[in-house]
């Protein structure tokens, strides 16, 4: 399969995992924490920060009775209206390029998903290397039409989806330009449990559309994350915030620096564990042979004394003759005087 390239980033079976910093509302409508946001994720490590590009009018209208209600007392936002919701949310698109800016300062990849066309024809204007699908637009059309057109890179999510709306959507895609995959393994619920999560899927889904694969995590914590590497997400994007404790819209379900930079610290280190089919002892481990055991002589022997279970013994270190030897010398003579502590060896034996 063929390595994508996303802002001077190689992503692929071969290569770390690709560690996105979503940003999301978690701005507080503040560019000033906006930016602090692309500082702190740099220092944690990100490779890349996302952001959101819409606004209320181009997702929802403004209305609060029955569907445009959020009323389900288990949701995060319960008690809202989506254009609210949104409003809160949103980040502003004179806010975009400065965001963009700061990230190319500190070397931080930064792109966005857009939700709708003309977000796309903005974020064109800001030359992002890539786009993001989120899993609650992965069934519009239209604007898979329009992203895939761009050539470039396309991430998605595949939350809420069943197979065949996954089918459709890869589809679309590839019909109308896209050359660039990467499937994301999402659950959309906020928080996601671990148990929801599925990372079985994540080989599967690599096998069923041919393309590059990751995780979308809404979990908390960094070990699902952590997990998915080793069934081969090599794109990994975590909620990011500054601090939970100051809110915001998906604050509660984010991380923190300090946890961002575990996250791909340690995804980095499963990427590395994982290697490949090896069996034998690697040149690191030789040093470590020493600490098995082997047949070892714990009695002063005269010459011509039989060896037996009082006088050779399999201990600490492995300089000797292997165990699997010890029947076999049982028995023997020795052909000269050895003091204890003598690793046996077939040239002391007669």
């Amino acid at each position: 399969m063929k390595e994508i390239n996303i802002g001077g980033i190689q992503i692929g079976a071969d290569h770390k995992p690709f560690v996105i910093a979503e940003m999301s509302g978690n701005h507080n409508q503040s560019l000033d924490k906006a930016l602090s946001i692309v500082d702190a994720a740099a220092d944690a490590g990100a490779h890349a920060i996302k952001l959101q590009t819409y606004t209320p009018d181009t997702l929802t209208i403004d209305e609060s009775h029955n569907e445009f209600f959020i009323s389900d007392s288990k949701s995060l936002w319960s008690g809202r209206s989506l254009y609210d919701l949104y409003k809160e949310a949103y980040t502003p698109w004179e806010w975009h390029r400065a965001i963009f800016d700061r990230a190319r300062e500190r070397n931080v990849i930064c792109f966005s998903t857009p939700f709708d066309d003309t977000a796309v024809d903005f974020l064109e204007n800001l030359d992002v290397p890539a786009y993001k699908i989120a899993s609650f637009e992965n069934n519009h059309l239209p604007l898979l039409k329009k992203v895939a057109a761009t050539g470039k890179p396309v991430i998605m999510s595949t939350g809420i989806s069943t197979l065949a709306d996954l089918e459709l959507a890869v589809k679309t895609l590839k019909e109308n330009g896209c050359t660039q995959l990467i499937l994301l393994k999402c659950t959309s619920t906020y928080p996601a449990t671990p148990i929801n999560t599925n990372l079985a899927t994540i080989p599967h889904m690599a096998a069923m559309f041919d393309c590059h694969v990751g995780l979308s995590d809404h979990t908390m914590g960094t070990g699902v994350a952590v997990a998915s590497v080793a069934l081969g997400a090599r794109v990994i994007e975590k909620h990011f915030t500054l601090d939970r404790s100051e809110g915001g819209v998906d604050a509660s379900f984010s991380l923190e620096p300090s946890e961002f930079k575990a996250l791909v610290q340690e995804t980095e280190r499963a990427f590395e564990g994982i290697g490949k089919v090896h069996y034998g002892i690697l040149p690191d481990e030789m040093k470590s042979k020493t600490f098995k055991r082997s047949i070892y002589i714990v009695k002063d022997i005269n010459k011509g004394e039989v060896l037996t279970e009082e006088n050779i013994r399999i201990i600490r270190p492995g300089l000797g003759l292997a165990p699997k030897y010890f029947d076999i010398v049982l028995g023997k003579t020795i052909n000269q005087s050895v003091q204890k502590g003598t690793a046996l060896t077939f040239e002391l034996l007669s």
